[in-house]
């Protein structure tokens, strides 16, 4: 196990993606879905009170930093009309299952059912994301996924305590983001030739 200040290192990493991952979006290079990066918010910022309820110490401000981006970068989805993905109807399906395990967290209350159902509630708003990095990946930024990626990296080795409440919501981040950056970074929807 590494020092638990690292988590501060990851955390400014994931500051560096978004910021590269902002200034994209202002210029409308990128464009970001919106139901995936403003449901991305909510989730696991009540995943990062829930870990802090549940006791988890600084690891909890990488779980923070993975809701705070989204958040910021949603809003600046608004500031460039270019910037705009289209929301289909599988978009809003996804965005209301997505609402559906917010509801269930709120239901039980409970620390640990609250990051099972934030991770199902965020899973489910960045499902659009992954599709439309499958299909068009030069509509992303690899490098937001990879920031993200190293710093749940740097959270997961500080961990002395391997319960759910620690791990959980890190290694999905983690699978999430390597998914990402395999789409957009290596165009492994292309390349397979499956994307169209």
């Amino acid at each position: 196990m590494i020092d638990e200040r690292f988590v501060i290192v990851g955390a400014f990493i994931n500051l560096l993606g978004g910021i590269s991952y902002i200034k994209d979006t202002l210029q409308g290079k990128i464009k970001p879905n919106r139901v995936s990066w403003g449901l991305w918010a909510l989730p696991v910022l009540i995943a990062f009170f829930a870990q802090r309820s549940q006791g988890v110490g600084i690891q909890s401000l990488a779980t923070f930093m993975v809701g705070f981006v989204p958040l910021v970068i949603f809003i600046a989805s608004f500031v460039n009309k270019k910037s705009y993905w289209t929301l289909t109807s599988f978009d809003l399906f996804c965005g209301a299952f997505s609402i559906s395990g917010l509801v269930l967290w709120y239901i039980t209350k409970i620390g640990n059912i609250a990051i099972l159902f934030s991770i199902f509630a965020d899973l489910m708003a960045g499902i659009p994301t992954l599709l439309k990095s499958y299909k068009y990946p030069e509509t992303e930024n690899w490098i937001e996924f990879m920031s993200s990626f190293i710093s749940v990296s740097l959270t997961m080795l500080t961990f002395k305590t391997w319960t759910f409440a620690y791990w959980g919501f890190p290694l999905y981040i983690f699978l999430y983001d390597l998914t990402a950056i395999l789409l957009i970074k290596f165009k492994l929807g292309k390349r397979i030739g499956l994307a169209r």
